[in-house]
């Protein structure tokens, strides 16, 4: 190669390496709130939420010279009220409790873990003569936690869905954790729940064989929220770094046994396209099954 031609090529290429590095360690404490006050829906306590996030909030604060400081709020409620207050900045949430959020306060999502395999499925044992949802009527169904996605909202539009009155054709048994059990000790005579419960399945029961008889599609992913009076520029900031630096903020999400055992194993990383309408399926599974938000 000609001298001069080798040297604009290795200047571009240092160019291109400064550029990176620059764009990959961002400071927005000039346009963002510093520190950011982030809360989870799903955990309890101080400790449990530092166990669960500790390695994104340091990877966080390394990409975008942020704090990221953590709120323990006991429910879905306590959350949906600090953002529609602004005493939280980010809070992860599931879909249901955003489009909960999102009738209450102007929110945005700033990413969405995304699991290709979210989504409700109905369990009967093998030998059972239940073939179909419809077959279910008479019977006796678990479901999870009220207001889980997976595990009650879309399970109960699936059986509105197929024709059922979720009130007066079946017994709905609210199981929570204890759905699993139910099913296998014969309690029930089926359990709905996420698609990924075949696995707790075959761990309490080893040596049983149980079918899937119904199946929802995908659902959208677990959104992080922005409050909506957080400034553009630190919102549009923030969804730049983070997408730029994402396989790195992944990899510190799923570094927390927490997490891993939620998110890796299931084909799981984070997305940045996602907007409020994508939940409009969520909102409709409410309104099929007669559930209020």
């Amino acid at each position: 190669m000609h001298k001069s031609l080798l040297a604009l090529a290795l200047s571009t290429a240092a160019t291109l390496a400064t550029t990176a590095t620059t764009h990959a360690n961002e400071d927005l404490s000039g346009i963002c709130p510093n520190p950011l006050r982030m809360a989870d829906t799903g955990i309890e306590g101080m400790g449990p939420l530092a166990e669960a996030f500790g390695p994104f909030a340091e990877t966080f604060e390394e990409t975008t010279g942020l704090e990221l400081k953590m709120f323990s709020l006991s429910n879905r409620t306590a959350a949906g009220t600090a953002l529609q207050y602004d005493d939280v900045d980010l809070v992860f949430a599931g879909p249901s409790e955003f489009v909960l959020f999102d009738r209450e306060s102007d929110i945005e999502i700033l990413f969405a873990i995304e699991r290709p395999h979210y989504g409700s499925s109905f369990y009967v044992p093998a030998d059972s003569d239940i073939e179909s949802l419809e077959d279910l009527a008479g019977n006796r169904v678990a479901l999870k936690d009220v207001g889980s996605t997976s595990g009650h909202i879309f399970p109960s539009q699936m059986l509105v869905d197929a024709g059922l009155d979720i009130n007066r054709d079946l017994e709905i048994i609210m199981a929570g954790d204890a759905r699993i059990a139910a099913l296998v000790n014969g309690d029930v005579d089926a359990m709905g729940g996420g698609n990924r419960d075949i696995d707790e399945i075959q761990a309490m029961d080893p040596n049983g064989e149980y079918r899937v008889i119904a199946n929802s599609d995908v659902l959208p992913g677990d959104p992080v929220v922005m409050r909506g009076s957080l400034d553009d520029a630190c919102k549009t900031a923030l969804r730049d770094t983070l997408n730029a630096n994402a396989d790195t903020l992944w990899s510190a999400l799923i570094a927390t046994e927490r997490n891993e055992g939620k998110f890796l194993n299931r084909d799981s990383s984070l997305g940045f396209d996602r907007t409020n309408e994508d939940y409009d399926v969520v909102r409709q599974a409410y309104e099929a099954a007669g559930i209020p938000l």
